[in-house]
């Protein structure tokens, strides 16, 4: 991360499990398949989002790393506010980097296109133990690589099944915590 945020969302960015849950806002607030979002890693964190056209053309947000911005927004949308943020200098930025995530190096990115892809209660199962992972983590119950793993065995235990109410969506939610929390005390560092 390139600017200071809590705990939890800054190993979720470690892992990149913040992007991986961003994809599946994408999918469903804007309804676009999932083959059609890509993450891309950009180390500078000034182009926030890029929306491609069917002619061909990008369309970029850059800004710089402060969320004050995309939060004055949220405020005053549709209009803009003053964020109190400066204006993006472009000759002080001088490059823009770019490269393809490495799924082996981020596997809760990968575990994220996964559960969409699997659809009905996944997404759900998939935050939920990353919850508890994170959560474990932090406490130093288990190690970092094991984020990955928990929420892994927690896709694979747990049955898909379609979400009919918020009743399943807090029953599977609620059985993934207890199992990644069983897995946690069997797979304690401590």
């Amino acid at each position: 991360p390139n600017w200071v945020m809590g705990k939890k969302i800054t190993i979720d960015s470690a892992t990149m499990m913040n992007k991986g849950l961003e994809i599946i806002e994408a999918f469903w607030l804007f309804d676009i398949p999932a083959s059609d979002i890509e993450v891309i890693i950009h180390p500078q964190s000034i182009i926030h989002s890029l929306v491609e056209y069917i002619d061909g053309s990008t369309l970029a947000q850059l800004g710089n790393p402060d969320m004050r911005t995309p939060i004055a927004y949220a405020l005053s949308h549709p209009e803009r506010i003053e964020s109190g943020v400066s204006g993006l200098d472009l000759i002080k930025t001088k490059k823009l980097d770019f490269e393809a995530p490495d799924l082996n190096k981020f596997p809760c990115l990968g575990l994220a296109y996964r559960a969409l892809g699997m659809g009905h209660n996944a997404p759900t199962i998939l935050n939920a133990a990353n919850e508890v992972a994170v959560d474990a983590f932090l406490n130093e119950s288990i190690a970092f690589n094991q984020i990955a793993e928990l929420i892994e065995f927690c896709l694979d235990t747990i049955e898909s099944r379609p979400i009919d109410s918020i009743d399943t969506v807090i029953d599977v939610d609620k059985k993934t915590r207890d199992l990644a929390l069983s897995w946690v005390d069997s797979h304690k560092l401590n």
